[in-house]
């Protein structure tokens, strides 16, 4: 099965964050289904665009949809929960306004059928790779409890993204059961990181952030895992910050379900990204020797 992946910006080679790209695409090396990068994509305008110009945002994103369409994929992976999201939005934003589509399309030049299936990273490994993990799995870690961290993107809103339960998600917990890690309950698994104020209100990032990182070891967990780079860039780049603005000490690994995965397919830290993290991955790394 060949699936459409879209990238964006914050994962591919050379960007901020290049190890999510990077083990997602390892691990469907060993576990497919296969990926085949969009020719030609673009930007999706996951950013403060789709706040100033609609319309150009919403071509943004169509465009990508619309080169999937002529490559004959009928659906596309876009890790990134960002693009994930803006992709289905302007999908809809298209489907529900024939004036916006055609405007869409006189500006990209393609047509666009909005018939491709958007898919966020959880829902691929829950749609097509549990039985081939269990298949695969080389190593589990010993008593390693994951604190899953969805943040607001992968669930909300949830009437357009439809994609798991917008208050108790369960999706990326079933994925550290597969691999033989222990998901801890916890309240702060759909809480915003303030990725939206990250540079304008760093503030109100720490705040926030301190609240998650609080929550994830009052739960006892090890690690917390996410799938999203701004929710990454915010609990792991910033934890040392934190820690000096609130006067404590947290030292908690942060990294993606992707990398996880990847541990126990026995597939190498480093081959991972996971040294490539600002808090040292180290102590989950050893959980799986």
């Amino acid at each position: 099965m060949r699936i459409g992946y879209y990238p964006g910006c914050a994962i591919t080679t050379g960007s901020s964050s290049e190890e999510y790209g990077t083990s997602v695409l390892r691990v469907s090396q060993v576990i497919g289904p296969e990926l085949e990068e969009i020719h030609d994509w673009n930007c999706c305008g996951a950013s403060s665009a789709h706040a100033t110009n609609h319309k150009l945002s919403t071509a943004l994103s169509i465009r990508n949809i619309s080169l999937a369409e002529k490559y004959g994929f009928k659906e596309i992976l876009a890790p990134c929960p960002m693009c994930s999201q803006r992709l289905i939005i302007s999908q809809k934003d298209v489907a529900d306004d024939e004036k916006l589509k055609k405007e869409v399309e006189d500006a990209i030049e393609m047509p666009c059928n909005s018939g491709v299936k958007i898919l966020n990273y959880l829902e691929l490994i829950k749609n097509y790779c549990m039985d081939d993990i269990a298949k695969n799995l080389k190593k589990t870690p010993k008593d390693l409890k994951i604190a899953s961290y969805y943040g607001c993107l992968l669930v909300r809103p949830p009437k357009v993204l439809q994609f798991d339960d917008p208050e108790d998600p369960k999706s990326m917990d079933e994925i550290v059961k597969a691999i033989g890690a222990k998901p801890v309950e916890w309240e702060f698994k759909t809480n915003c990181c303030g990725g939206g104020f990250t540079l304008s209100r760093t503030d109100v990032v720490l705040k926030l952030t301190n609240d998650i990182l609080e929550g994830a070891v009052e739960a006892g967990a090890d690690a917390i895992a996410v799938a999203c780079p701004m929710c990454h860039a915010n609990l792991d780049m910033r934890q040392k910050k934190i820690e000096k603005e609130y006067n404590r000490k947290f030292n908690i690994p942060i990294v993606y379900i992707s990398e996880l995965i990847g541990l126990a397919l026995d597939l190498g830290a480093i081959s991972l990204g996971l040294n490539k993290h600002f808090v040292e991955t180290e102590s989950v790394v050893n959980a799986f020797s």
